[in-house]
């Protein structure tokens, strides 16, 4: 058996199909289709395995965005990394760590996205898991105060959590599983 490790362009396809196809299309962010439809969405691809380089390169992702405002936001994407949850888990919280130790906090957010996304006291097959389920391990950096702005101008932000899960829960883990999957296999 062959593996075959996708490319960076079919990975960066395929996250904008996740984005497009998922987030947007079932409105479970309320704020990305602005981001995605003015081409703002920063889609970088972090290889290799080795945690060591990958804190560096979040951190530097921190900086890139204070230099260039044409970045609303920025999808970090492990292809090849982090495919255990618990992983993953340890990685946002050091990337966290990052944001508070260079003072960015209250500057940039960070959301996380996982294909094996599990919200604590959920079950493994919650359909409500989808809405931060991914095609690749995915850090999400947000600016803080076009969130605030995107928030203000929202008239139920509050709602927008029970909503995702009441819809994906309509919709059904297993129509939710195919269509992730549909994604990665394009």
């Amino acid at each position: 058996m062959v593996n075959v490790t996708p490319s960076n362009q079919s990975i960066i396809q395929q996250t904008k199909d996740w984005v497009s196809q998922i987030v947007i299309d079932l409105q479970l962010c309320p704020f990305a289709s602005a981001a995605f439809s003015s081409d703002s969405i920063d889609y970088t691809i972090i290889p290799r395995n080795d945690i060591t380089i990958h804190l560096h390169q979040i951190a530097n992702s921190y900086s890139v965005f204070d230099n260039d405002t044409t970045i609303e936001t920025q999808l970090l994407i492990f292809p090849e990394a982090y495919q255990d949850f618990e992983d993953y888990l340890d990685l946002l919280h050091l990337a966290n760590q990052i944001l508070k130790d260079l003072k960015y906090i209250g500057i940039y957010q960070l959301a996380s996205f996982h294909p094996l996304y599990r919200f604590a006291d959920s079950a493994e097959k919650d359909a409500a898991n989808y809405s931060n389920r991914s095609p690749y391990p995915m850090l999400h950096v947000l600016r803080e105060s076009s969130l605030d702005k995107a928030i203000a101008s929202h008239p139920n932000i509050d709602n927008v959590p029970q909503n995702n899960i009441d819809k994906l829960e309509e919709i059904g883990y297993l129509t939710m599983k195919k269509r992730l999957e549909a994604i990665t296999e394009s």
